[in-house]
């Protein structure tokens, strides 16, 4: 099943966008640096970008 991502939104290198998965908003914030294996789901798109703010690329 493909995910519709809306709503993206770039914060220094983590991508923040909302989908529709089973009824229910879902919101995920994933970097995009090489290397970096980052990436999380959420309830709410505030976690999800406090993710985003917070997170320290180790590559």
């Amino acid at each position: 099943m493909h995910r519709r991502f809306r709503n993206v939104r770039r914060i220094g290198p983590v991508n923040v966008a909302s989908y529709l998965e089973r009824g229910k908003n879902r919101h995920l914030a994933a970097c995009t640096a090489p290397r970096c294996d980052f990436s999380a789901e959420y309830d709410s798109r505030a976690a999800a970008e406090l993710a985003a703010r917070t997170h320290r690329c180790p590559a």
